[in-house]
């Protein structure tokens, strides 16, 4: 057998951990599912009788209401969620950094409306979807698999990214307040987020796009301005020259207008130099 890459034994210590199975087990499962963790965790539980049949389904679900209920404080949840002590006390016990990206892993995992609840159907859903067992350290390890993933795949950085902006809104609101959006862009664009600089001439791109908007920028951030940030981090990721951009692009406004200041920023930079 070759040797293992760093996010395939990743992979098998996430599967063990959910499973009880044992390494070389776990080392067959994944190696048949091209080490899609998920698939690997259904086909086990499906061959074994346990939580992928649909008896075990129904166990599990029970498994995580159960869990769900000890999670809660009787005296200030409501039956179907978990306010923001609860909340909060449970992400750190299963590892959630609350001050970077993989806060917003969670809460996309579990669907939360907000980052002070937890609702009990996104709980047992996401849960049951993602085929974790109800214990602390096998949700753990699937969260650090995630938060391993989601440093390198963009696509599911996009959608934790995307939900940030759904669970990240106060009440009704439609948008983000810039002070709201800049501290999420902060909290995000770094690990396990993915950094928004420059792959060639290390450009700190988070850090010019946050300089432009306080500068300039005196209203709220709307949900495509939000998600096509993203979509111009990643282009300026790939290349810092800004070669992809141009007047009759289909950016939004405001990316056309950070581009006319950067541009004008380093004209003057060199000028000085």
């Amino acid at each position: 057998m070759p040797p293992q890459t760093s996010a395939q034994k990743a992979a098998v210590a996430n599967f063990v951990a959910i499973t009880g199975a044992s390494d070389r087990t776990a080392s067959k499962y994944l190696k048949n599912a091209a080490y899609k963790l998920n698939e690997a965790v259904d086909a086990f539980f499906q061959a074994n009788g346990g939580s992928g049949s649909a008896g075990g389904a129904a166990s599990r679900d029970a498994q995580l209401d159960r869990l769900f209920d000890s999670l809660r404080n009787e005296r200030e949840d409501s039956p179907d969620s978990l306010g923001a002590d609860s909340a909060m006390s449970y992400l750190q016990s299963i590892g959630v950094g609350l001050e970077d990206a993989s806060l917003f892993l969670a809460v996309e995992l579990l669907q939360a409306p907000s980052i002070g609840e937890i609702p009990r159907a996104g709980f047992v859903n996401g849960w049951r979807e993602a085929c974790i067992e109800a214990k602390a350290e096998a949700q753990a390890a699937h969260l650090k698999y995630l938060a391993g993933l989601m440093t390198k795949e963009r696509d599911l950085f996009r959608k934790v990214y995307r939900y940030a902006f759904v669970a990240g809104k106060e009440g009704d609101q439609r948008a983000l307040s810039l002070e709201m959006a800049l501290l999420y862009w902060d909290t995000l664009f770094k690990k396990p987020g993915q950094s928004w600089i420059g792959s060639s001439r290390k450009i700190d791109w988070l850090n010019e796009w946050k300089s432009f908007l306080q500068e300039t920028w005196k209203r709220s951030v709307n949900r495509d301005m939000w998600n096509q940030t993203l979509e111009f981090a990643f282009k300026s990721i790939d290349d810092d020259s800004l070669s992809f951009w141009s007047e009759d692009g289909a950016w939004p406004g405001v990316i056309d207008d950070f581009v006319a200041w950067y541009k004008r920023k380093s004209s003057e930079m060199e000028v000085d130099a």
